[in-house]
């Protein structure tokens, strides 16, 4: 999709990365837990953290586990063992505001992640 923002999950201790084209929305509350910043008010993410608190709920993890007709799958997986399925976007969103870490299935990568090579390996000295 042109246009359209992009999420790129980068493997650990590897050279792919999983492509998720999310919507504007979703990409500007990533771009604010990621820069730090908060808003005046909370956004749906900042809300949904903040209810997790008051209930006495940790995420600890996102999966992001499939993907089906070009649309990828995630799920929420909480201390309580209670596993929620989420959009990617907003499964991110949350796990940047939370400081959880963000999983892909290693199939996923296999079928959809891309190589992108480091631009240093073709520098010449």
């Amino acid at each position: 999709p042109s246009n359209q923002p992009i999420v790129l999950l980068r493997e650990v201790g590897g050279d792919r990365y999983l492509p998720i084209w999310i919507g504007a929305g979703e990409a500007t509350a990533i771009a604010f837990a990621q820069q730090g910043m908060t808003p005046a008010r909370p956004l749906t993410h900042d809300l949904f953290k903040n209810v997790l608190e008051a209930v006495g709920q940790e995420l600890t993890e996102v999966r992001i586990t499939g993907l089906k007709d070009g649309i990828f799958h995630a799920e929420l997986v909480f201390a309580s063992g209670i596993e929620v399925s989420a959009r990617p976007s907003d499964a991110i969103a949350l796990a940047l505001r939370t400081g959880s870490p963000i999983y892909g299935a290693e199939e996923l990568l296999d079928s959809a992640g891309i190589a992108i090579p480091d631009e240093q390996e073709d520098e010449v000295e």
